[in-house]
């Protein structure tokens, strides 16, 4: 019985507890996590039903010239024995696409907000101007399967997509060579899996069919305004394509193949310029594999088509902060037990497994109402409020259990500082691995050189009565 009692009180005893209560809190952790990503995966949900409901993000293509043609050609009539016995005409429906020679995009975006329950979702409307010129167009430059055939040019139309054409807010006002073109409803000749599929078509007639057949250049200028839901990408078609985009949105992500090569990004906004070659871009190959069928998953319109884009993010992501928070939360509870260990120990205190299971849990809760209060206010905000109310609890506990106002206060700025600590961590997102490891490292470090000249057996040995009423 003596040795059962020596082993209760002794201190790797109360090191084992301690770990296996560790353990213990992770699964209390570990459900705060898919609580977070619960909420996360809830949000996703509502970014799609808006995307369904109203409209989704934006992919611009075009404007692109479609020349449809029939080539026709006489083809051998053979007999059993391989003999040609004359000639039969045949006749094969194609089309060709040009592309601008110069292409220059302007366009504000102006933000706005929809709500889903609980749940922002940044939308814009885009007011755009596309200017730009097409080369002279002749016969010659209509690809001919058979050698001697003939071409027949048919009616042209140049053809603009959008992904989502909900967003268009009327239609869009295109001038070519001068004279004013209507839009019409889906694109003839393209295939349904194509990327000009999901768009427009307006037929040249007037002073632009005129200018085609007699093959003078062919400038355009096009207005559209555009509604969508975070991002806009757009397709550089021409031989040289730039581009200026304008917001007020102060929190721009900018991606795609093409990054902006001038950007200027303040509280009042976002100004953005690209400037593009053809020569550095696959987009019009892309286009015309999704076209001809030869690149499969193209086809089925699961293919990428290099762009450049810009979306509206919003400036912090609160359930990616919270799960990135939630992630360290076995490491805060064990920096924290280990502090109020070193006390109990160097105090010669007694400290039941159950008050340090009670200081664990309010860590654990600690990051439940981070999340909580994120939804409602900033993240910021939130977070100062839940360490402000978590170090109040501690300190005021630790005050009661250790025998002491000083003594609680010590730990509870401890905690503070911890507090701190995460919260840096979080807002350096490219440094957080660094600053983890030196946080740890630190702590570490403290604890060796503050113990390193403890007598741990002698500290292991049970306080006796006089020391307990001593402390």
């Amino acid at each position: 019985m003596n040795r059962l009692a020596a082993w209760r009180e002794s201190t790797l005893a109360k090191v084992l507890t301690l770990l296996l209560l560790l353990l213990l809190l992770c699964i209390p952790l570990g459900e705060i996590e898919s609580l977070i990503r619960e909420r996360n995966a809830t949000q996703a949900s509502a970014v799609s039903e808006l995307a369904e409901t109203h409209v989704g993000p934006q992919r611009l293509v075009g404007p692109v010239l479609v020349v449809p043609y029939v080539e026709r050609w006489q083809a051998a009539v053979r007999n059993e024995r391989g003999e040609q016995t004359g000639l039969t005409p045949r006749s094969e429906q194609r089309f060709q696409l040009f592309f601008p020679q110069q292409m220059d995009v302007r366009g504000q975006l102006t933000p706005e907000e929809r709500y889903r329950g609980i749940f922002t979702v940044p939308f814009y409307r885009l007011k755009g101007q596309i200017d730009g010129r097409f080369a002279p167009i002749t016969a010659a430059q209509l690809p001919q399967k058979v050698a001697g055939s003939t071409v027949e040019v048919q009616a042209p139309l140049l053809a603009l997509s959008v992904s989502d054409l909900r967003g268009l807010e009327g239609a869009p006002r295109l001038t070519l060579a001068g004279a004013a073109l209507a839009f019409h409803a889906r694109v003839p000749h393209v295939p349904a899996g194509s990327w000009l599929a999901a768009g427009v078509h307006a037929p040249l007639s007037g002073a632009a069919l005129q200018a085609f057949n007699a093959g003078q250049p062919m400038p355009f200028q096009l207005a559209l305004q555009l509604a969508g839901q975070n991002a806009l990408s757009i397709a550089p078609l021409g031989d040289e394509t730039t581009a200026h985009l304008t917001s007020p949105w102060p929190h721009p992500r900018f991606g795609g193949r093409f990054l902006a090569t001038e950007r200027t990004v303040t509280d009042s906004g976002f100004d953005a310029r690209w400037r593009i070659a053809a020569l550095t871009s696959q987009t019009r190959d892309q286009l015309r594999a999704s076209l001809t069928g030869s690149d499969d998953q193209v086809k089925a319109g699961h293919g990428a088509l290099d762009s450049f884009d810009v979306a509206l993010a919003q400036p912090v992501n609160v359930y990616s902060m919270s799960e990135r928070a939630a992630k360290y939360g076995a490491l805060f509870v064990a920096l924290v037990l280990m502090a109020v260990f070193m006390v109990e120990l160097f105090k010669r205190l007694r400290l039941h497994p159950v008050q340090y299971a009670l200081v664990g849990l309010s860590i654990a809760v600690f990051f439940l109402l981070l999340v909580a209060l994120s939804e409602k206010l900033g993240f910021a905000v939130a977070y100062a409020s839940a360490a402000g109310a978590s170090v109040v609890l501690l300190g005021t506990y630790f005050s009661a259990v250790l025998g002491g106002v000083r003594r609680g206060g010590t730990l509870a700025a401890y905690v503070a500082v911890l507090y701190g600590a995460l919260y840096a961590l979080l807002a350096s997102e490219s440094n957080a691995l660094l600053l983890g490891a030196l946080l740890v490292f630190a702590m570490l470090a403290t604890l060796m050189l503050a113990t390193r000249r403890v007598n741990w057996w002698q500290l292991s040995s049970a306080p006796t009565a006089t020391e307990t009423a001593a402390t």
